[in-house]
């Protein structure tokens, strides 16, 4: 009987801690709409240090590039808003390239440039970082 008590109980203040008023989820999870603070038509550059690479989104349209290929390499991309930020997600190069741009101050680390988001691909088993800016959404800094 005493083992039934005490997991019962211990089940009983874990629920007591969690629960939420009139069923609502914690934090900001309230928040069911897709992030909107770049339209669909906008377009997303993409910048990344060590190694070197770039990218610019135009709709469901990525050009990718690296100084061994400046012109870039275009790919259809998939894109999702979520709710804290978008991903695009293709394949590049016979590997999957996935690309999530969340709304944070990001430095490039080289120049005194302040973007308005970060940016982390995970390209095959790769994964870089870097920033991005919008049409609407410049970077601020020197140019």
């Amino acid at each position: 009987m005493r083992w039934i008590i005490i997991p019962l109980g211990l089940c009983s203040a874990l629920a007591a801690c969690t629960s939420q008023p009139d069923g609502q989820l914690p934090g900001n999870a309230q928040d069911d709409q897709p992030f909107s603070a770049i339209a669909p038509d906008e377009v997303i550059r993409l910048v990344g240090t060590e190694p070197f690479w770039g990218g610019e989104i135009t709709g469901n349209v990525l050009r990718w590039s690296t100084p061994e290929n400046i012109d870039g390499q275009a790919i259809s991309v998939e894109r999702f808003a979520g709710r804290g930020g978008l991903s695009f997600s293709g394949s590049l190069e016979g590997a999957a390239i996935d690309i999530v741009v969340t709304p944070a101050p990001c430095s490039d680390g080289m120049s005194d440039r302040t973007y308005p988001f970060a940016v982390t691909v995970q390209k095959g088993e790769q994964q870089l970082n870097g920033c991005g800016w919008s049409d609407r959404q410049p970077f601020t800094g020197t140019e």
